[in-house]
């Protein structure tokens, strides 16, 4: 009886097994269905064509940002150029390995926005000051006296490795303005409001700026890492005798040139990352 009793057991779980296997899938998916279907929900998404950029060290950045300014590459007909201006950046046309173009496109929830570049720009331009980059009396930005123009550094093989940043120039409608103690060009990360490169008249020599003390801490305040002395200087390259050149760490073995220099005569100090 007992024996019975336990075959008719194996019977039954054997049932319950196969039907498990055939019916149970089918069953946890209409369950989970419930809890999806009918319901609504939201998922952040990167839009196709927009190129947004993957997560980059500084180096890598200022690497990409300094070969595009060296390249300048703007490709396509005039015609071509005023439709980007009107559709926004179109990464599929460009050429070349590295491009510097015009972003027509609003920027992302993650850029400063136009309305706050000058507020980002001042923040920053304060914490050069106190780093010893730049002096004192460097007056701040205003949207009144400065144009500004959003650009996309591309890395045209992968264009997801681009940088993103805003050109700020003094405007050149303001007739006889006063450049004295005045920030004349700038990039400027669009993500982070960082200082990559700058032009700035003021009212000390060459003979009272430390070049190296200055690039150690541009390059504490970017995180570039130590910078290196270039040695292959050719002067006639330049446009002033008054400069050193640096290296940092770039890309794929290679390195970024910044330069240091000062216009004698118009006491204008720069620091670049463009030729």
């Amino acid at each position: 009886m007992r024996k019975i009793k336990l075959e008719i057991g194996c019977f039954f779980l054997a049932i319950v097994v196969m039907w498990l296997a055939v019916w149970g899938p089918e069953a946890l998916a209409k369950y989970q269905d419930r809890n999806i279907l009918n319901c609504i929900s939201e998922e952040t998404v990167e839009g196709e064509n927009e190129g947004y950029r993957y997560t980059m060290s500084s180096n890598d950045k200022l690497y990409i940002l300094s070969k595009c300014l060296n390249s300048q590459t703007l490709p396509g007909s005039e015609q071509s150029i005023l439709a980007r201006e009107e559709e926004g950046t179109d990464y599929q046309d460009l050429t070349g390995s590295y491009a510097f173009v015009v972003n027509h496109r609003d920027p992302s929830a993650q850029e400063i926005t136009d309305d706050e570049l000058y507020e980002a720009c001042n923040r920053e331009l304060g914490i050069l000051k106190e780093l010893g980059i730049l002096p004192e009396t460097v007056r701040d930005t205003t949207a009144v006296s400065y144009d500004a123009v959003r650009y996309s550094a591309i890395y045209v093989p992968e264009p997801r490795n681009n940088v993103s940043v805003w050109k700020l120039s003094m405007s050149t409608s303001v007739k006889n303005a006063n450049k004295q103690n005045r920030l004349l060009d700038a990039y400027i990360d669009a993500d982070t409001g960082k200082i990559y490169e700058f032009y700035v008249r003021t009212p000390l020599t060459w003979e009272e700026i430390d070049p190296d003390a200055m690039i150690l801490a541009w390059s504490d305040y970017l995180g570039l890492g130590e910078p290196a002395a270039n040695e292959s200087v050719n002067p006639l390259q330049e446009t002033t005798q008054l400069f050193r050149k640096y290296s940092f760490e770039g890309m794929g073995g290679d390195s970024t040139v910044v330069t240091i220099g000062f216009y004698e005569g118009i006491n204008e100090l720069f620091l670049k990352i463009s030729k």
